[in-house]
């Protein structure tokens, strides 16, 4: 598994190399259609046949030369290509070759790069030129068949790698979209949360310096504890999102990979709710945590957290609960308030967010009225596994 790690490593970086160097490919592949173009001038040619000359070895060289710009004007590589072929075929005995490998890159690379009409007059253009080469080489059948074969194989290689790389852009634009969403997600909760508690805190506090200076003052200290947390929250995605794959050891990369809050942080957090005036009870049945996925226990800490900030944001409630239950492999999160309930619309971006936490691990997620008709309650159903066997 390692060695098969390392050369797909190696492949990756030589690809990465190649897209940065495109003269250097190119350059390469005109080196190696060379070797092969000279294969017949050092294998010894029958007698009847004259011998193989400089000039005729030249000229093969300039049906080569031209390979080097067939990313910049392919079409007209391939006309180049094609000349220089005749020439060779009427003006000189040269060794012929088994196959036209510089007409099959120049197909190849006006398949995969060029737009269709100029696909279209390159393929009328074949249409024509193959069979002439034919009649003026061995006027065989078969030789034809075997030309129209190799050629039209080159166009369809082409292609089908054009549609393979716009294959893979598409995916790595989709990619780089549901990693913006996921950033953006993260954002808000992190600011979103942090904002709220020290609002209220920071409203509370002029009150309670005139009645009870020893509660602004931890009013003050929970003001500045959320910030500092949001802050290395921030820092650590803000570093993760500066981090450069090419040069892993670089200054750029060096920023902590602290891991995402899960579970074990969530006690933590309903402290934190807590001192800003909102009574929160936190429960959890089943061993919530027993073998649970990180990325699922990010989640359900991203979860709870936007839940609450939206009852100190706009429920205006006394209380609220947390309950964690898992059982039959699915993990149920529950943050219910007595607060005025749920109110027109859709909830908002906080309400968005807990929905596609929940759909992207293959759960779903709820909202409406708590029990009784009292307050407002946010469900969450995830799939997780099995607790059994597993200690809690």
């Amino acid at each position: 598994m390692g060695i098969r790690g390392d050369v797909r490593g190696r492949w990756e970086r030589a690809r990465t190399w190649g897209a940065a160097n495109p003269w250097a490919v190119d350059a390469g592949i005109a080196l190696l259609v060379q070797a092969a173009m000279t294969m017949p001038f050092v294998v010894p040619r029958p007698p009847e046949f004259e011998p193989a000359t400089w000039a005729a070895y030249g000229l093969t060289t300039l049906t080569v030369v031209p390979l080097v710009w067939r990313r910049r004007a392919p079409v007209a590589v391939l006309l180049a290509i094609m000349a220089a072929s005749a020439l060779y075929k009427v003006a000189l005995e040269g060794p012929g070759q088994p196959l036209p490998y510089t007409g099959l890159v120049s197909v190849y690379t006006v398949a995969l790069l060029s737009p269709p009409w100029k696909r279209l007059v390159t393929a009328g253009l074949l249409l024509v030129a193959v069979p002439v080469s034919v009649w003026l080489n061995t006027q065989s059948a078969r030789e034809l068949t075997f030309s129209l074969f190799v050629f039209g194989a080159a166009y369809v290689f082409g292609r089908l790698q054009d549609a393979r790389q716009r294959a893979h852009r598409i995916e790595a634009e989709r990619a780089a979209a549901r990693e913006r969403a996921r950033i953006a997600r993260e954002m808000h909760d992190i600011l979103s949360h942090a904002v709220s508690l020290m609002i209220v805190q920071a409203e509370a506090g002029p009150v309670a310096v005139r009645a009870a200076p020893e509660r602004a003052e931890a009013a003050f200290e929970a003001i500045s504890e959320t910030g500092r947390e949001a802050m290395n929250q921030l820092r650590q995605m803000l570093g993760l999102l500066r981090e450069s794959p090419e040069s892993p050891e670089s200054p750029e990369s060096a920023a902590p990979r602290e891991p995402q809050p899960d579970l074990a942080a969530l006690p933590g957090l309903v402290e934190r709710v807590r001192d800003s005036g909102l009574a929160v009870t936190y429960t959890t049945e089943g061993g919530v945590r027993a073998a649970l996925p990180a990325a699922t226990g990010a989640s359900v800490y991203r979860i709870v957290q936007e839940a609450l900030t939206n009852v100190v944001r706009h429920a205006d409630a006394r209380t609220a609960e947390v309950r964690l239950c898992r059982a039959d492999g699915v993990l149920s999160v529950t943050v219910t308030d007595d607060g005025r309930g749920p109110r027109g619309g859709s909830g908002g971006h906080g309400l968005l967010g807990i929905r596609e936490r929940a759909v992207a691990h293959g759960g779903t997620a709820t909202t409406g009225p708590g029990p009784g008709g009292r307050g407002f309650e946010v469900r969450v159903l995830l799939p997780v596994p099995s607790t059994a066997g597993v200690g809690t």
